[in-house]
């Protein structure tokens, strides 16, 4: 059987592997002025991959074994984690309104439709995703941090 040190480095390493795909699919829609459907499409793309390379090695190998690890720094980790998460959630509670609004507007095909005018919620939504995204990443990289602070000491410290 494969040592638990071995998966515990895999799992760190396809979540330190998400990194990149976050921050380039945050960077496409900073970097766009008007988000068309394949700018879109090219920032989920990015963003989906980031989010399944940190997500799988979460539910399949750290959530098993969080009650087995239960120490001071295991609770931060998973605090930040979760917080993470929560907010990525509540991002999401913008997203989709912004993309029903857009998408009943036909604003994806159309770039000179103003998102501002096509509800008057529009920037509350905008403000709520900001947030939601902006706190998601401050807090995944706490827990980032964290969880190499751990993987390092409890699989490989003997190393050093």
């Amino acid at each position: 059987m494969v040592d638990e040190s071995v998966i515990a480095a895999l799992a760190g390493m396809s979540v330190t592997a998400s990194l990149p795909f976050l921050l380039y699919g945050a960077w496409i829609m900073i970097d766009t002025e008007t988000v068309s459907w394949n700018v879109l499409m090219r920032h989920l793309r990015y963003i989906v991959a980031g989010l399944l390379l940190t997500t799988v090695p979460l539910v399949g190998w750290m959530i098993p074994r969080v009650l087995d690890q239960v120490s001071g720094l295991a609770i931060v980790h998973a605090f930040f984690g979760v917080q993470a998460y929560a907010l990525l959630a509540f991002a999401l509670t913008g997203i989709v309104r912004i993309f029903q609004a857009k998408r009943n507007a036909d604003a994806y095909e159309d770039p000179s439709v103003d998102i501002d005018e096509l509800h008057e919620d529009m920037s509350h939504w905008r403000k709520r995703l900001r947030a939601g995204v902006a706190g998601f990443m401050l807090l995944w990289l706490c827990a980032w941090v964290t969880g190499l602070y751990r993987l390092i000491t409890l699989h490989f410290g003997s190393l050093f």
